[in-house]
């Protein structure tokens, strides 16, 4: 057996057989082999292991190179996707090893974090990855936005088709992933995909020539649903043009939904709006994402409230080791130098990736089985890494 990257070309031959028999309806109809073909180009800087055993292949990961803010600092980040096996080649660890070895090629070639949608989060918990909350659905009748019609806003709102105001998508993406934590995007290769599938239309909001919120959206049919992805926006003023966009389509939808950040109150946009807002997790089909740092030293400079501890960081080949964290500046500042006098903690890969990215409070991590965090270690840790909610975009 051996493991190899692939190159782009040998997707449809190798890893894709695997993935599609995984994630598609199969068995695989002609024309989706040839769907298949043409979205390789979209596919160009995805990184891709797989094992065979002779010209079999066994199982394949896959990495997407991404960018993603973490407290504030944009890190290159890795989205694990397309992680598959052979039918009759399972639990025999192929994946364990193949993704074992992606994560270390990653984080030596420069890649800061990792975030995926699991199959089973527990098996991903064994990698180190920690769970981050799901983004929530929100439904409700435009009927009940007729306070937001009646509004006067400044502001303009332009409608357009995905492949005509992509540009416009593209850049405002671009400004939330500088400014919003847990915000991830998409290499350009792989993003346009989006524009080029042309099956959204774009509705932006702007403000003194500043877009301040967007949402690509379809209408499922005559009196059925208004069904917008993201809705991404930069302050109320925003909102209130999205909402007041939703608003006139009283006479053509019976609903509108719309995906939401985790941190979202829906129920307090307009006084007479009822809404249903959910977040389903379900297994293997509708579940929470992931992440995990892969490294501790690429974090300096993250912003972080005072703090200084020591942690040893245990059971993961990537970030082993004992660290001091100094945030005493306000910026962190991370060394190996030992210093035994200070508050200490042990930590898993996932008990540390949970606090930085603000999922969890120090007392969790002992109950969650993610390490031993003594009371003044916990109170050091929570202050560097005060809890925050990261909000994934869906186009990940």
């Amino acid at each position: 057996m051996k493991i190899r990257r692939l190159a782009n070309e040998e997707r449809p031959t190798t890893s894709w057989r695997l993935q599609s028999y995984a994630f598609e309806p199969s068995p695989t109809q002609p024309d989706e082999v040839a769907r298949f073909h043409d979205f390789l180009p979209y596919l160009a800087d995805s990184i891709t292991l797989v094992v065979q055993d002779g010209d079999e292949t066994l199982a394949a990961v896959s990495a997407i190179p991404m960018r993603q803010n973490v407290r504030g600092v944009v890190h290159p980040m890795a989205g694990i996707s397309g992680v598959a096996s052979h039918p009759l080649a399972r639990r025999q660890g192929h994946v364990r090893t193949l993704l074992t070895q992606l994560l270390g090629e990653l984080r030596d070639e420069g890649y800061a974090v990792s975030s995926l949608y699991p199959f089973r989060p527990s098996f991903y918990a064994r990698f180190g990855y920690a769970a981050l909350p799901q983004p929530r659905t929100v439904s409700f009748s435009p009927a009940d936005l007729g306070e937001w019609l009646r509004a006067d806003l400044p502001g303009e709102l332009r409608l357009q088709r995905i492949r005509d105001g992509y540009d416009t998508y593209r850049g405002f993406t671009e400004r939330l992933v500088a400014s919003r934590h847990g915000f991830c995007v998409l290499p350009d290769s792989r993003a346009v995909h989006l524009r080029d599938d042309d099956k959204r239309w774009l509705v932006s909001a702007s403000h003194e020539g500043e877009v301040i919120g967007a949402v690509t959206y379809r209408i499922d049919d005559h009196g059925g649903t208004l069904r917008a992805d993201d809705l991404l926006t930069v302050g109320p003023l925003g909102r209130a043009l999205l909402l007041q966009f939703f608003a006139r389509h009283v006479d053509q939808v019976a609903r509108i939904s719309a995906i939401v950040a985790a941190d979202e109150t829906p129920e307090l946009w307009a006084a007479d709006l009822a809404t249903h807002t959910e977040s389903t997790v379900a297994f293997p089909g509708a579940v929470a994402p992931m992440a995990r740092l892969l490294t501790l030293d690429g974090l300096h400079g993250l912003p972080t409230g005072p703090g200084r501890v020591r942690v040893e960081i245990v059971d993961d080949p990537l970030l082993a080791g004992s660290y001091l964290l100094d945030g005493t500046d306000g910026q962190l500042t991370v060394s190996r130098a030992d210093a035994p006098a200070l508050p200490a903690a042990t930590l898993t890969a996932a008990g540390i990736s949970a606090l930085v990215y603000g999922v969890a409070d120090p007392d969790d991590l002992p109950l969650r089985g993610f390490g031993t965090v003594p009371p003044s270690a916990a109170t050091q840790l929570r202050s560097l890494f005060p809890r925050t909610t990261p909000h994934l975009s869906t186009t990940f």
